[in-house]
């Protein structure tokens, strides 16, 4: 599709994972699984949730059937190369879907898990903010983690 606006979303996502590169590239383990407080999450968690997030909405957007085992994603616990992984393929995805919207997937209501349906671009733009401020709870638990007495 060639929507300005869809574009730049796009492009607004790659930036994201870009950033979300940028904070797991060299991290332990310790560190990504690392949780401030007992019901905080780690940074393994935030990068795994909001992936998972981004991904279900795509494809509602574009109404490919998902799955998605939210609950697990609060569980995770991983290593940077996994986690690159993660983002790699997302950003693959992210790059297939953004070509192949149409303006129906734009404009027509959207199911998404138990959600009520909205228009894909409301699905699109409220994800994105969504995944930016988990991109700030990752840079707050880094700060947090290096920190630490």
């Amino acid at each position: 599709m060639s929507d300005p606006a869809v574009a730049t979303l796009g492009t607004l996502f790659h930036e994201l994972h870009e950033k979300l590169r940028e904070q797991v590239r060299g991290l332990d383990p310790g560190t990504l699984n690392w949780r401030p407080l007992p019901k905080a999450n780690s940074i393994a968690v935030l990068v795994t949730h909001s992936v998972g997030s981004e991904l279900e909405m795509i494809r509602s957007v574009r109404s490919i059937a998902t799955t998605r085992d939210r609950e697990s994603e609060f569980k995770a616990e991983s290593d940077a190369s996994r986690l690159l992984e993660m983002i790699d393929a997302a950003d693959r995805e992210m790059d297939e879907s953004i070509a192949a919207l149409t303006p129906a997937d734009l404009t027509e209501l959207r199911p998404r898990g138990d959600r009520p349906p909205r228009p894909g671009i409301e699905w699109l733009i409220s994800n994105y903010g969504h995944a930016r401020e988990h991109l700030a709870q990752i840079e707050l638990t880094k700060q947090l983690y290096d920190s630490r007495t």
